[in-house]
């Protein structure tokens, strides 16, 4: 099992950024797939999370109607789209997975929001 993000980098407020994470050694569309973020000093953050079904999906409430969260099966690789950007955003961001009890994650990509 092997999960892999990319798409980070900087961007100004209120800009965008898609996050992929491209999954190896099991198919993404029989799994619980999460967004978690850390800022410096923070705790983990749950982000968003898209369940087996692609109309299950989760959003924190500090990302609400600027993020989503979707799939490509074809591609197995789950995505996070991230809008109207702000300093807050500023953070660490991995993909996981939970699979017979094991949790799974990526190496992270880094994402600063800053002018």
């Amino acid at each position: 099992v092997q999960l892999v993000e990319s798409g980070g980098g900087l961007v100004q407020p209120g800009g965008s950024l898609r996050l992929s994470c491209a999954a190896s050694g099991f198919p993404v569309s029989s799994y619980i797939l999460r967004w978690y973020r850390q800022a410096p000093g923070k705790e983990r953050e749950l982000v968003a999370t898209i369940g087996v079904s692609v109309s299950s999906t989760t959003y924190a409430d500090s990302v609400k109607g600027r993020f989503t969260i979707s799939r490509d099966n074809t591609k197995n690789t789950v995505y996070l789209q991230m809008n109207s950007l702000k300093p807050e955003d500023t953070a660490v961001y991995s993909c996981n997975t939970r699979i017979f009890l094991t949790n799974y994650w990526g190496q992270g990509t880094q994402v600063t929001v800053s002018s």
